[in-house]
């Protein structure tokens, strides 16, 4: 028997699966989803459009009541994500251009249709690290 899934993490699951939906339908190609790079860092979607390589992060709201969902993304998370992308693109063989989006959703399961806003290029690699290449 299966337990049922604590409802943040329910939550987000299926707010990633809207991004995802989102991404697909303005022509990305999801290369992966809840991409584990270490035990402390992942990515909620790695994707591409086009040539450049974009590391997604989707942030899930109920509303919108106590800010915006991309808010949630301060200076800690960009570190995260930052140290994250760096230990991936080690993992490549070549150099690539890349980014950082943010896909916000608000709404929930079984409610109205929810708002999905995707926000490119929200901020840039952490100065503290060092490009592989």
């Amino acid at each position: 028997m299966r337990l049922p899934l604590p409802l943040n993490l329910a939550a987000g699951l299926w707010g990633e699966s809207r991004a995802e939906a989102l991404l697909r339908q303005k022509g990305y190609k999801i290369l992966s989803r809840r991409f584990r790079v270490t035990l402390r860092d992942e990515f909620d979607l790695v994707a591409r459009d086009g040539e450049i390589l974009v590391f997604v992060e989707v942030k899930t709201r109920r509303s919108e009541t106590h800010g915006r969902p991309i808010e949630a993304v301060d200076r800690r998370k960009r570190h995260v994500l930052s140290r994250a992308a760096v230990r991936y693109l080690k993992r490549l063989t070549k150099p690539v251009n890349f980014r950082f989006d943010v896909v916000e959703v608000v709404g929930a399961e079984g409610g109205a249709d929810p708002v999905v806003r995707h926000v490119e290029n929200v901020f840039s690699l952490d100065r503290c690290y060092v490009l592989p290449w």
